[in-house]
């Protein structure tokens, strides 16, 4: 490796020494650097550092633990290590089971509800705690734990305060702000019933094409490390002063270990590091919560050289429980179990001996994983030290939130408290946050701060949309398929620039095309950036911005050549490449991913009314930024980490090269649905009288039902039922889109197919080309086997449209059928060059 810079931590007495490289953190990375033939796979667990944990042996808490563990049969045993999805299981089979935790993912609320109240969140965790309390079906009572992703708040309640993305904090370089983030979130997340919170995620990102990158703080590890301490101490409190008292939760720092170090920045990956690279680069964010007595920590999908983390018996129980001294719960991340090999998601027992702890199992799978358990300990491959292993530390972390003592979940001081939901002391710490994590990549001739006196053009599709400026995990699991009235006491950006500049005597015009009458503005202020994603769906291969359709360059372009001084507001999850925008723009502020406190950024944008500063952009990149769509380990990045210009800099841009847009590039795949419906396709399903667009991760009507199923991920696919003639599901956007090019590049429209049984009637595709305009195919599926994925092609041709109709396409795939059966689709794709289809024409 090349020069390191070595960062000393100290925790709790003990030292953590990690080597870096200078150019890990200086570049923008695409794995290169990290990889090689040559690296040493080697282990040693005396590179690791030894018994960090804050907690001494406590008699007493392990007395009360061994005298339930005599009293547990092995049913009761297993049913502590499976959690399963508030989706999947009812509040019988809690009474019947007693699950030890359960969870509710994004997107999923009491009764299916997004519009849930507090109260309904706490009336759901009180029936499950009196259920899982109620002996009388399983002989035991022990109080069960509620987890939750509050990744950026508490993100499935509406109305919750959602703090910046990670990514954002991480700019502030403000751990005493994460502290506060931590708590308030704690106290949001406890006024709902719930005892345990899925974050910090202490991920370290390389290579920002992963899907991730804006979970993590940033790519220094000291910097990572910082907060995570600040995180955990913000969640559960101090150790020595109100740790895990009713206003704070159980933290979890996730996922151990390399999520954000896979090779090219694929999600669920596989770390390609040396040993002591993966412990300096990767592993600090868990030596820091460790020391400062985080509760849980969740495994990784990715991968270690070819080794899945969730099957990891060295990093599991040799690195993080021997020799760390971890005395804490180890829980898997959404039916992670069934990737490792001779696995699936309802038997894996190579997880729990490997040293996993709790099964995280949504879908109705937990039942057979429940029996199989049961089954691998009675006849011994499950070892009975194993599972009284995990049993025992389940039961060590619900003493020590005193779950056993405090009383049930409607009964504690904070629960039910609609008014603790996006507080107004809460949304004045996340509008500081937004206010910090600004960073100011350009601002020739000192365009910024603005007068709130001038006349205001706000242009741009993220002006005036929240769910866009939230990002993913924002009320849904992708944070797609939201409305602002989802979003009830949170500001737009928009809304913020229009309070301050009317209160000046300014004036604001929004309009998402830049267009206005009248005066010539003074600044046109363009808040644009990638719509919301989350994990894997957000992978990328290029980092080039709108590659392909420079939709808001044009924009930005159309403004300047009219004489407008024009301002971009970037809303992103990472560094991506820019460079046309940013010449395009006189001022270009990377606005990270807010939340819901949009008037933060007006704060900073503006000064007084009497010209004063009223903020001052502070914010510092906490990742190098990219000067190729395509960087690689030698690259010198455009703006190096740290920079960031304040108001007083005097710093002139030059014009950054364009080079890569003028390079001739293939016509690519069009995506519809790839784990996502992705943008600027809605999903709307109905009959030909009344749609409904989908905004849930489930909706049933008369005529056709669709919910999310997991094929390769979570919740990558959906199964689709018609039930009546004439339903219909469609992919639409709210305008036309020129999709000429596939006419001749022999396009397929391409699909993943699984059929549960066999189709009663043909499926109907159609696309949708203007007013009137749905041309159709029928597709006979009889021929397909019943019960696998296969992939059906079918010839563009096929529907007959013309040059002039491909110029405006609206749906580029609507299905149907008169039948009542189901079918399952996943990675919905318009396919270039390919040969003819499954489907044959004239």
């Amino acid at each position: 490796m090349t020069t390191s810079l070595v960062l000393v931590l100290s925790l709790n007495g003990s030292q953590s020494v990690a080597a870096v490289s200078q150019a890990e953190l200086n570049t923008t990375q695409t794995g290169t650097l990290l990889t090689n033939e040559d690296s040493d796979m080697s282990r040693s667990l005396t590179r690791w550092p030894k018994g960090i944990s804050p907690f001494a042996f406590d008699q007493a808490t392990e007395q009360r633990i061994e005298t339930l563990l005599a009293q547990m049969s092995i049913e009761q045993k297993v049913a502590q290590i499976i959690q399963p999805e508030i989706r999947d299981f009812s509040i019988e089979d809690m009474r019947q089971y007693g699950f030890g935790s359960y969870l509710n993912g994004g997107g999923a609320y009491p009764d299916n509800n997004k519009e849930a109240k507090v109260q309904d969140w706490v009336n759901l965790a009180e029936s499950l705690y009196q259920a899982a309390m109620d002996s009388s079906a399983d002989g035991i009572a022990i109080p069960p734990l509620w987890g939750t992703d509050a990744v950026h708040g508490h993100n499935n309640v509406l109305g919750a305060t959602l703090f910046p993305h990670n990514i954002g904090l991480g700019a502030t370089a403000n751990k005493e702000l994460i502290a506060s983030i931590a708590a308030a979130t704690a106290k949001e997340v406890a006024a709902t019933g719930i005892d345990w919170v899925f974050a910090p995620t202490v991920a370290r990102a390389s290579d920002p094409r992963w899907g991730r990158t804006y979970e993590a703080y940033g790519q220094d590890p000291q910097l990572v490390s910082a907060f995570s301490a600040a995180f955990v101490e913000g969640m559960q409190g101090s150790l020595n002063q109100d740790w895990l008292s009713a206003a704070h939760t159980v933290a979890t720092a996730k996922h151990f270990i390399g999520d954000g170090g896979t090779w090219l920045g694929d999600d669920q990956g596989d770390t390609r590091l040396s040993e002591p690279d993966l412990i300096a680069l990767h592993g600090q964010g868990y030596v820091a919560a460790i020391g400062a007595g985080v509760q849980t920590i969740m495994m990784s999908f990715s991968s270690w050289w070819g080794e899945k983390n969730h099957g990891n018996h060295y990093l599991m129980t040799e690195v993080l429980k021997h020799r760390m001294g971890f005395d804490g719960v180890l829980v898997g991340d959404w039916n992670g179990h069934g990737q490792l090999p001779n696995c699936t998601i309802d038997s894996c027992p190579d997880a729990i001996n490997a040293g996993l702890d709790v099964f995280m199992v949504p879908t109705d799978a937990w039942k057979a994983l429940y029996h199989n358990t049961v089954a691998q300990a009675r006849d011994g491959r499950i070892g009975k030290a194993r599972l009284d292993d995990a049993v025992r530390r389940m039961l060590r972390v619900k003493i020590r939130a005193g779950l056993f003592d405090k009383p049930s979940p409607a009964k504690r001081p904070l629960a039910g408290q609609q008014s603790l939901i996006g507080h107004q002391d809460h949304r004045a710490i996340a509008r500081q946050a937004v206010r910090e994590s600004l960073v100011l990549l350009k601002n020739n001739r000192n365009v910024l701060p603005l007068s709130p006196r001038s006349r205001v053009l706000v242009a741009g599709d993220g002006a005036d949309n929240i769910g866009k400026q939230a990002g993913g995990w924002s009320v849904t699991w992708q944070g797609t398929d939201t409305l602002n009235a989802d979003f009830p006491g949170a500001t737009s950006i928009y809304a913020g620039i229009a309070e301050q500049v009317t209160q000046a005597g300014g004036e604001v015009i929004l309009s998402a095309l830049g267009q206005w009458q009248g005066r010539k503005p003074d600044v046109a202020i363009v808040v644009f950036g990638e719509n919301p994603y989350a994990e894997g769906n957000g992978d990328l291969a290029n980092l080039e911005y709108q590659r392909g359709n420079k939709r808001d360059l044009a924009l930005l372009k159309s403004l300047q050549e009219q004489g407008i001084a024009v301002v971009s507001v970037f809303i992103t999850g990472r560094p991506l490449w820019v460079n046309p925008e940013i010449n395009a723009s006189d001022a270009f502020v990377v606005a990270w991913l807010p939340g819901s406190e949009g008037a933060g950024v007006a704060d900073v944008l503006f000064t007084a009314s009497d010209a004063k500063k009223r903020h001052e952009i502070g914010g510092r990149l906490s990742f190098s930024w990219p000067a190729s769509p395509t960087p690689s380990s030698t690259d010198k990045p455009l703006f190096e980490l740290g920079y960031g210009l304040t108001f007083a800099d005097a710093t002139e841009l030059p014009v950054l090269s364009e080079e890569t847009l003028q390079q001739q590039q293939e016509q690519g795949r069009l995506a519809i649905l790839d784990g996502v419906v992705k943008a600027p396709w809605q999903l709307w399903l109905g009959d030909k009288l009344d749609m409904q667009q989908l905004r849930t991760a489930q909706l049933d009507l008369a005529s056709v039902s669709i919910r999310d199923i997991d094929k390769s991920i979570q919740q990558d696919a959906r199964r689709i039922h018609f039930k009546q003639p004439q339903a219909l599901v469609r992919f639409q956007a709210d305008f036309p889109l020129d999709l000429r090019d596939y006419q001749h590049a022999s396009a397929q429209i391409m699909m993943d197919v699984r059929l549960p049984r066999a189709p009663t009637a043909p499926l109907i595709l159609g696309i949708g080309c203007g007013d009137d305009c749905l041309k159709t195919t029928s597709v006979s599926l009889d021929t397909l086997a019943l019960g696998q994925w296969q992939t059906l092609t079918v010839d563009l041709g096929c529907f007959g449209l013309s040059s002039e109709q491909l110029s405006q396409v609206f749906i580029p795939l609507q299905l149907g059928s008169s039948g009542d059966w189901i079918i399952e689709l996943a990675n919905i794709r318009w396919q270039p060059q390919q040969p003819k289809g499954d489907v044959r024409c004239d």
